[in-house]
């Protein structure tokens, strides 16, 4: 980085005036380098949620939120969407371009290549109950992986992290498909792989020893989009935690057991969840007819119901993923002849009054990717359960390159975020007759 520009920070306590050097990314705001400020005046910034400070530098993914703009590597989503797999938005991701036919060939089968997991992880399965959330079980799972594969534990080494990259790649629909199989009783399903990516996944979760399981390629499809669409996101809570566990040395596998465990938070991962729960009470309420008491209620500030999928936290625009999810939407319920159940129709009448009412129009309340790719999941036959599995498994890719981008920086250490520290001073220890 070099800078042209500086800063100039005044101090009405009497502190010296101090410069910090401006840089400029390829595209978005600049930011003012302030890791001297400490040691020049004794003083740190505050910024919970850390919604100003820029925390890496980084060359993958870019959000423009008031363009509604998402960015893999330079790439707009709704073409690698469009034009892509999901094996090769992961290539894009890990490798900086796309991969030409030789190389996504290659990658494909290094990946497919490593699909199984050591025969005795499942064993672990059998020490959680059965009704355990799939995501506790993912959680210990993924990490365990670093007690089986200690050839590919060296951080510093690029060939160890390729291969932990593969594997975790491989390995998590395996462990997601475990994860819903032990959940609802039936047998685990080897990976095949004559399959692709998705389809591998889908065989995995829904086939059985009985009978051959039948591909439907638009699900397939469906399925392998969503995949793509949550595949990164810039520096979110479950990205940022991955690479502060990482900035310790940790290896791959505890690390992104770490974004996985943040991503099972409800204000991260379980948002598509969260709208299902709120279509459910809706349909309670008496459905289609009792929309209108529903947004009612959701424009009462008093009444504590929120409208759940609609709006996004960074996007003040159209959600860019949620244009696609919405046409994959329609697919997927025209594949299944499931355009007049209720359910979905009651979905969609949201949708419409949403896209209608001027109230949710002025504050920019758009339908967002969360509100049809959980519409598209239980039309898939995925357990609401299971969403955020799913979202982990689309995610890892995003957080091994941010990993792996981290590892590599020069500038990188460990992460040691400050405080503004309000409670009592120092105090004397009293004995236990005089407290």
């Amino acid at each position: 980085m070099t800078s042209e520009h500086k800063a100039t920070i005044s101090f009405s306590d009497g502190t010296a005036p101090v410069d910090f050097p401006i840089y400029k990314g390829s595209v978005g705001p600049d930011v003012i380098d302030i890791r001297k400020l400490y040691g020049a005046t004794g003083k740190f910034t505050f910024d919970p949620g850390f919604l100003s400070t820029a925390a890496c530098e980084s060359e993958i993914t870019y959000i423009d939120g008031d363009k509604g703009e998402l960015l893999y590597r330079g790439y707009p989503i709704e073409e690698l969407a469009v034009h892509c797999d999901y094996l090769e938005t992961c290539y894009l991701l890990l490798n900086g371009e796309l991969p030409t036919q030789p190389e996504r060939d290659d990658f494909e089968m290094r990946v497919m290549r490593h699909t199984m997991v050591h025969e005795q992880m499942t064993r672990f399965f059998t020490g959680f109950r059965r009704d355990a959330h799939p995501m506790a079980i993912l959680v210990g799972c993924v990490g365990a992986l670093s007690a089986f594969y200690h050839d590919s534990l060296d951080i510093q080494n690029p060939d160890h992290r390729f291969v932990s990259a593969i594997r975790l790649l491989a390995k998590m629909p395996t462990l997601v498909a475990m994860a819903h199989k032990y959940s609802v009783g039936q047998p685990f399903m080897y990976p095949r792989n004559n399959l692709s990516y998705t389809g591998n996944l889908m065989h995995m979760m829904f086939g059985v020893p009985c009978e051959e399981y039948q591909v439907n390629d638009v699900l397939v499809r469906a399925l392998d989009r969503i995949l793509i669409l949550h595949a990164d996101h810039e520096q979110n809570a479950s990205t940022s935690t991955v690479r502060l566990a990482g900035s310790s040395g940790a290896n791959p596998f505890a690390c992104i057991a770490a974004g996985i465990a943040t991503l099972w938070g409800p204000a991260h991962g379980g948002a598509n969840e969260a709208c299902l729960v709120m279509l459910n009470d809706i349909k309670q309420r008496g459905g289609v007819a009792k929309i209108g008491d529903f947004i009612k209620e959701v424009k009462d500030k008093d009444s504590g119901v929120k409208l759940m999928g609609f709006g996004h936290r960074v996007y003040k625009n159209y959600d860019p993923r949620a244009k696609l999810m919405r046409e994959t939407c329609y697919e997927v319920l025209g594949a299944l002849g499931l355009e007049n159940d209720p359910d979905f129709a009651l979905a969609m009448k949201l949708e419409q009054i949403a896209l209608e009412d001027d109230y949710f129009v002025k504050r920019k309340l758009y339908p967002n990717v969360d509100f049809y790719s959980g519409i598209v999941q239980k039309a898939l036959g995925i357990p609401v359960e299971m969403f955020t599995c799913i979202f982990a498994l689309a995610r890892t890719v995003g957080w091994i390159a941010q990993w792996a981008e981290m590892i590599s920086d020069p500038d990188q250490k460990i992460g040691r975020p400050r405080q503004l520290f309000t409670g009592p001073t120092r105090r004397v220890v009293k004995p236990m007759a005089q407290r």
